[in-house]
């Protein structure tokens, strides 16, 4: 049996967060998926797995149902495989954060930047004068990175702040940001435009979305994306990296 394993999120306000939980826990466990979601006022984020049908009616429900009522519209996902089960529970939690970076106060539904389809990425990495920054852990970029990336050598998320706090605006008004599926690079987009940077370009969709959709030919990719689930990484395609050994499933 295969399995289809959907990542997603977004930001949008949702002030009845917590009470969403149960439901949602319902929702999932009804339909046999496994994975975590998270939920928080700022939004929802999470990566769950099942049957084809069974995500299908999942992203249905999430997009259009009356759980949600149309509050996740705008919903980012991106759909890989698996041929075992990724997942060992189903979890829903209510955080603060569906991101952990500075406690909610950086708004990712303002002024984040300019999303960059995969399909143009490659062009806008051509620019000279552009800075373009991993916002991953120092492991994540250890597995794979596109060429000519500043690795910040942050050990987690919220310590992209600090690295963030020793760069010059005037110096370097020009900054491309990826990430795994693009929900780091909108927070540390919004992060970076509230101190004054001019421009400040995200990856859509992140490193995920661009390995689907741009062919390994045309690849400035290098090496893995490490994902979060027991698959440990996935490379163009969004296939299975069978180098590298399965983990201990969550």
């Amino acid at each position: 049996m295969s399995y289809t394993v959907a990542a997603l999120y977004q930001f949008t306000p949702l002030p009845d967060a917590e009470a969403l939980r149960a439901p949602l826990l319902a929702l999932c466990e009804s339909l046999g998926l496994t994975g975590t979601l998270l939920i928080a006022r700022e939004g929802i984020n999470g990566t769950v797995a099942g049957t084809q049908d069974a995500i299908a009616a999942f992203l249905g429900a999430l997009r259009e149902g009356p759980l949600l009522a149309g509050r996740l519209d705008g919903l980012e996902c991106k759909l890989s495989g698996a041929q075992a089960p990724p997942f060992r529970h189903m979890k829903v939690k209510f955080k603060p954060e569906i991101v952990t970076f500075d406690c909610g106060t950086t708004d990712p539904t303002g002024d984040v930047g300019t999303r960059v389809a995969p399909e143009d990425w490659n062009a806008l990495l051509d620019r000279p004068d552009l800075l373009v920054i991993d916002t991953r852990n120092a492991f994540e970029v250890g597995l794979g990175t596109f060429r000519g990336a500043v690795d910040p050598g942050i050990r987690r998320f919220g310590d992209f702040r600090d690295y963030a706090d020793r760069l010059d605006p005037a110096a370097q008004p020009a900054v491309a940001l990826f990430c795994t599926g693009g929900i780091r690079c909108e927070k540390a987009g919004a992060y970076l435009k509230a101190k004054g940077f001019a421009e400040v370009h995200l990856l859509q969709g992140g490193i995920l979305k661009y390995l689907e959709r741009v062919p390994e030919g045309e690849s400035r990719w290098q090496g893995d994306c490490f994902v979060f689930d027991g698959r440990i990484a996935l490379g163009h395609g969004l296939d299975e990296r069978p180098d590298h050994p399965p983990e201990a499933l969550r």
